[in-house]
């Protein structure tokens, strides 16, 4: 059975419901697996390498190895309630793999995967690092003037966030839906078959 001038009635209905892609679990992986490898791998490189109080220029002034633990959090913010912000983390983290179920737009999986690796990435030195399991500083050490010193974790979640933003605005749904379309569609439809009509 056909729907008019020669559509079949499955495209007829062409909703959020009716996006069958896949969940982009591997573009999510693709992004979130190697940058929490490299988040990690860094702060071990730096763990080793740097010498607290001792800044090593990197990019001249511009950028500079300065290692630091920090049990707060930006800024370094709240420093004597590092186990509220390893439960925090531990509640984000489980967020955004709750919300990468829905996800079918490529940019969405990336910027749900940039984000992940961020927030695990610190999570796991607040749950393996000293003092103590979930009271674990995390290793920050990349400098730039006048700005709190970071990590590759904290780029990640700061990266994500100006892609969540983007997307938001852009009206771009988890689905890949865009905000207006489905109503522009309907108007379309609705002028189209009164023009039959006429």
């Amino acid at each position: 059975m056909q729907a008019a001038r020669g559509a079949s009635l499955s495209d007829a209905h062409t909703g959020p419901e009716s996006d069958v892609r896949p969940v982009r679990w591997a573009e999510f992986a693709a992004v979130a697996v190697p940058l929490l490898v490299i988040d990690q791998l860094t702060k071990l490189w730096a763990v080793a390498t740097l010498v607290p109080g001792q800044p090593q220029e990197l990019v001249g002034s511009v950028l500079q190895l300065n290692i630091i633990r920090n049990p707060g959090a930006a800024f370094s913010a709240g420093t004597g309630y590092t186990w509220i912000f390893t439960t925090l983390s531990i509640v984000a983290t489980i967020g955004v793999l709750w919300f990468a179920r829905r996800v079918r737009h490529r940019g969405w999986a990336f910027a749900l995967g940039i984000l992940v690796a961020g927030i695990s990435g610190n999570l796991i030195d607040r749950l393996a690092r000293e003092p103590g399991f979930y009271l674990g500083h995390v290793v920050d050490f990349l400098q730039l003037p006048n700005w709190p010193i970071f990590n590759v974790a904290d780029m990640c979640i700061n990266v994500a966030a100006v892609m969540i933003v983007v997307l938001t605005f852009k009206g771009i749904g988890l689905d890949g839906s865009i905000d207006g379309a489905s109503d522009e569609a309907e108007t379309g439809s609705a002028t189209s078959s009164e023009g039959e009509a006429k």
